[in-house]
Formats: structure tokens, C-alpha cells, sequence
């Protein structure tokens, strides 16, 4: 009789996963509804004040102003990461392009920060040499607002967008556009109505391995924005270091992983529906009123089929 090893492969992660995710979350959630120390710390004793302090509308104004950075930030990634996934994976040299793209990931967070603060400070590179120019003579003013933020967060983060679109493009099959091109599509329509409806997964890892990280940014606003482009995350880091409000640190914390949980279960949720529907024969409807008929990769399956007879 064979011994069921499945619980003994389980065990570890499941421990792993307890220590260190589920009980610091417990934790915050117990701390969100605790009393504000006197002190700092909380007090042994129920309360919601935390969650009523939410609603301050200097904070309500902190989270629009995340939500704006966040957003405008992520777009602007998935923008440039698209057109570098596709080059790269259309690339002879994928595994040169990969390197390049991959290297930032060796360099220190913050390295990467005053690296930048050097180039755009008032006394760094670019300044200096249009001063050496003569082209402005008090400099720019390139740091220290949201422009400099969302400029420096794209920096960060594009590498995280454009390996999961990489991934997902390099197995998709190109010869799909030049069918689309053939029955009088064109380049931008081939790319838009063919490429990108079956990169749709591709596209949604890149949203999420690039926005939840920037929604709670922390060091690149301290050091990058100043006080005019504080974030929630430098809105936390105060209330736990400075007015010791470990309660609405919490609440504020927990506001921002339910937010993030349930764009993911939104995502996780709908992609099951959008793999099921592409593993049927999809037309694809042309400017010209043809169509072309095709089946999407499923796992384990070969390349796409193309097939002449769905052209009507």
C-alpha cells in the first residue's frame, strides 16, 4: 500500500507561507482595530478610531494622488514594455536583450534613486552641462515633484513588465499577422486585433507585477518627490516612526491590500472565462469583411493552426 506523501509536500509551504504572510497579516488586522498608545504601540482595548481616521480628507487626498501616480506610471510601463517584449522576442539575440534588461536587478534600490539624483539634481550632470552650454543658467528644476516620481518609478519597474510580456509574446504565433496582412489588415490593425486579444495574460501579469508595488511605493517619493509627492506608503512609514499610530498605519495598510487582493480576484477571476473562450475557433473580423479562423495554444499544445478554409 502506498503511503500518501501529499501532506508531507505540502507541510513546508503551508508553514512558510503561515509564518510569514498569513501572521504578520493577522497581526495587522488585530492592530487596525486596537487603541492608539499613549505612547506609541496600542492599547489592549477594541476600538475603529483607525478606520474612522480613513476618511481624514488630507488622507482621502494622499490616496487620489497614489492612485494618480500609480496609474499614470503603469501605463506609461506597459506602453514602453510592449514594443521591447515584442522586439525582443522578434530578436536574434534574445538572450543579449535579456541580459541588458535583466542587469538593473544586480544594482541596489537605492543605488539605482541617488544614481538619479545625481543626473537630475539641481547640482548634477544634466544641469552642469547646460550651465556649461550656456543654455540656462539656473538650471532646471527636474527633481523633487510628480513628474520626477512617475519618471523615476517607470525606471524601477519597467523590467518587471517586460519579461512577463516577453514571455508571452515569444510564443505567439507571427505568422497569424501576416494572414491578417494578406487579407487587407493593416500593420496597426493586424497588431491590435490579433496580436494583443492573445498577449491579453501577458499584458495583465505586467499590470499587476508593476501597480502593486508602485501603489505602495515608499523610498522613490522620499527621495525622489519630497513632500509634495508623499504616497500612502510614505504616509504609513510616518504614522509608525513619527506619530507612533500604529492602529491607522494599519487601517491604511489593510485598505491598500484589500484594494490590491481584489484587483487581483478580478483578474483571476475573468482570465479562466477568456482562456475557455480562445480555445474555440475565434473569426477575427477584417476591415475587408474576411476573416480568418484560428486556434489559440492551449498547454501542452504545439503552435497555433491557421487555417485556409476560414477564409470567407
Amino acid at each position: 500500500m502506498k503511503r500518501n506523501l501529499g501532506p508531507a509536500y505540502v507541510a513546508p509551504q503551508a508553514l512558510w507561507l503561515t509564518i510569514f504572510f498569513a501572521a504578520p497579516l493577522l497581526i495587522i488586522v488585530a492592530y487596525s482595530f486596537l487603541r492608539k498608545g499613549l505612547y506609541g504601540g496600542v492599547e489592549t482595548s477594541f476600538s475603529i478610531q483607525a478606520w474612522a481616521d480613513i476618511a481624514n480628507p488630507t488622507l482621502l487626498k494622499v490616496t487620489l494622488k497614489t492612485l494618480w501616480v500609480s496609474l499614470a506610471a503603469t501605463i506609461i510601463i506597459i506602453l514602453l514594455a510592449l514594443p521591447c517584449g515584442y522586439s525582443i522576442a522578434r530578436s536574434k539575440n534574445q538572450a543579449l536583450r535579456l541580459f541588458l534588461v535583466i542587469v538593473p536587478f544586480w544594482t541596489n534600490f537605492l543605488v539605482r534613486i541617488y544614481a538619479w539624483i545625481s543626473i537630475l539634481g539641481n547640482e548634477g550632470f544634466v544641469n552642469q552641462a547646460l550651465r556649461f552650454l550656456g543654455l540656462k543658467a539656473e538650471g532646471f528644476q527636474f527633481l523633487y515633484n510628480q513628474g520626477a516620481v512617475v519618471f523615476v518609478l517607470v525606471y524601477m519597474y519597467l523590467p518587471y513588465a517586460i519579461l512577463p510580456l516577453f514571455s508571452t509574446i515569444d510564443k505567439f504565433d507571427f505568422t497569424l499577422l501576416e494572414a491578417a496582412r494578406d487579407l487587407g489588415s493593416t500593420r496597426m490593425q493586424s497588431y491590435t486585433k490579433v496580436m494583443l486579444p492573445n498577449i491579453k495574460g501577458g499584458v495583465i501579469t505586467a499590470v499587476l507585477f508593476t501597480f502593486i508595488p508602485i501603489f505602495g511605493a515608499y523610498a522613490v517619493p522620499l527621495l525622489i518627490g519630497g513632500k509634495d509627492s508623499y504616497m500612502l506608503g510614505n504616509v504609513i512609514a510616518d504614522q509608525l516612526t513619527k506619530t507612533r499610530n500604529w492602529p491607522l498605519a494599519s487601517a491604511i495598510s489593510m485598505s491598500m491590500t484589500l484594494l490590491t487582493a481584489i484587483a487581483v480576484f478580478l483578474f483571476a477571476f475573468k482570465k479562466p472565462k477568456e482562456q475557455q473562450a480562445v480555445k474555440d475557433i475565434d473569426p477575427l473580423s477584417l476591415p475587408n469583411g474576411k476573416t480568418i479562423g484560428f486556434f489559440h495554444r492551449g498547454p501542452g499544445q504545439g503552435k497555433k493552426k491557421t487555417s485556409g478554409k476560414g477564409v470567407a
